[in-house]
């Protein structure tokens, strides 16, 4: 939005409102992320596996994370859908390429688009990796995230539409 805005004024005029959806759309992400690092296996394109984080990691590069959300909450949450789907046994074939699945190797879960190359978006959840190792997303303590903080009885502020 930012790019194309600068030569688009019809562009320019969606990247406020399209930043704030994204704003939200991150936070709805982390909530979605059980205290075991799994999240519900939905969308035709679930073998992506930790691609479905994109958004989450992407706000996080961006720096446009909102409160509660902090960068080493989003880190410790997304460390675990990693450890989480792709430590599952059979995610790799005996050559060490990715295997299509959500949580192993299930290959019913691919549509006819689903190829060995497309199941490397997953890497997107790598987004923060973009950010200089002195950022408070590396720097700053492991900390449990929504639902982690929840299910052991801790208080919250309740969520919110935007």
């Amino acid at each position: 939005m930012r790019n194309i805005g600068a030569h688009n004024g019809r562009w320019k005029d969606l990247e406020a409102d399209t930043l704030r959806r994204a704003e939200r759309y991150a936070a709805i992400l982390e909530l979605s992320i059980s205290p075991e690092g799994t999240f519900p296996p939905m969308g035709r394109s679930i073998t992506y596996r930790t691609g479905a984080m994109q958004l989450l990691a992407q706000m996080a590069l961006l720096g446009r994370l909102n409160a509660p959300l902090t960068g080493p909450r989003v880190r410790s949450a997304l460390t675990a859908v990693m450890r989480r789907l792709l430590d599952a046994p059979k995610t790799f074939d005996e050559q060490g390429w990715l295997t299509i699945g959500f949580c192993g190797h299930q290959p019913h879960l691919g549509e006819d688009y689903i190829s060995t190359g497309s199941l490397y978006l997953c890497s997107t959840v790598l987004l923060p990796l973009g950010l200089p190792p002195a950022d408070a997303f590396w720097q700053g303590p492991a900390e449990d995230w929504t639902s982690r903080r929840l299910l052991r009885g801790e208080d919250a502020s309740a969520d919110h539409a935007i």
